[in-house]
């Protein structure tokens, strides 16, 4: 890495890290995961090289537990963000003016919550380091009102060297409990740097 390169992958990092911790998830406790299962036991997917990875495309890897979208993770987000939209944070306004009378989420927060939601669903062995990549793809089909339950469902959908790394390619669907559609369908990029 040039040192420009490390600069902006700190900046990024520390963006997400505030990012988190405006959504409530910095520290992912209370956020439990169900994980794919086997002979009738959950278990993580344990990847050890590029070859185990690859042998996971096309199968859900992980379903996680129920997170609450409260108006304090809304205000908390829009703070961190600048982003004080009416039907975000204005509940009074809401409740005159939304359809459900209730403010709903930023989408952004929504696709924040996917590194917490997710975390657990792969473990990489012999893992130097890992970095968000980016996203593909992000779909928002449903609105988020405040007091919902949202959990994230991951597939693999392509796994490939890059860079001397794992390019991890998934489609994570960020479900509302009682929904018809999902919040959103994102495809993210992942990049597992294994040590020698």
């Amino acid at each position: 890495f040039r040192l420009g390169q490390l600069r902006a992958l700190r900046a990024a990092w520390e963006s997400l890290i505030r990012l988190s911790i405006a959504a409530g998830i910095a520290d992912s406790g209370g956020i439990r995961y169900h994980w794919a299962l086997v002979g009738g036991e959950a278990h993580v997917r344990q990847i050890k090289s590029i070859e185990d990875a690859k042998k996971l495309e096309g199968e859900e890897v992980g379903l996680s537990d129920w997170v609450v979208i409260d108006q304090h993770r809304i205000d908390q987000f829009a703070e961190a963000t600048g982003d004080y939209q009416w039907i975000h944070v204005d509940t009074e306004r809401a409740a005159r003016e939304m359809p459900d009378g209730k403010t709903i989420s930023h989408g952004y927060l929504t696709i924040a919550l996917i590194p917490a939601l997710t975390g657990n669903f792969i473990e990489v062995q012999n893992l130097e380091r890992a970095i968000n990549f980016g996203l593909n793809k992000v779909r928002f089909y449903a609105p988020v009102p405040v007091g919902s339950r949202l959990r994230a469902r991951a597939r693999v959908l392509q796994a490939r060297r890059r860079a001397g790394a794992l390019l991890l390619t998934s489609e994570v669907r960020l479900e509302i409990e009682g929904g018809r559609k999902p919040a959103c369908v994102a495809e993210t990029l992942g990049m597992y740097f294994f040590s020698e």
